[in-house]
């Protein structure tokens, strides 16, 4: 799993590429709490090239919700199957989800 972490004005872009699983979990953990100390007003998580999510996955996105609030997280790029997991799981009840990080942006 690959994670580029940048900040566009008070928004902080996390990018990620491959497979987010149980050995892969921690990782995106750290990184989320790398960025909890700038306070960022809204968090993406650009998953273009996110291929395969997990539940453990699922719980440090979970997770970064609670300990970011009140900002907002947001994902863009779904792919088919990982969007489908979020729909089965009942994550897209609590984070916005958007078609393209360009989408995602306007939106924030």
């Amino acid at each position: 799993m690959e994670i580029k972490v940048e900040k566009n004005k008070n928004i902080a872009i996390v990018e990620l590429k491959g497979r987010l699983d149980v050995t892969t979990s921690a990782s995106l953990e750290k990184a989320f709490n790398d960025i909890l100390p700038e306070k960022p007003a809204k968090v993406l998580v650009e998953c273009r090239q996110l291929e395969y999510i997990s539940s453990a996955g699922l719980r440090v996105l979970l997770a970064a919700a609670k300990k970011f609030k009140p900002a907002e997280i947001s994902l863009s790029g779904l792919s088919q199957n990982v969007k489908q997991v979020f729909e089965l799981s009942g994550f897209t009840s609590i984070f916005a989800i958007y078609a393209s990080r360009d989408e995602a942006l306007a939106a924030m």
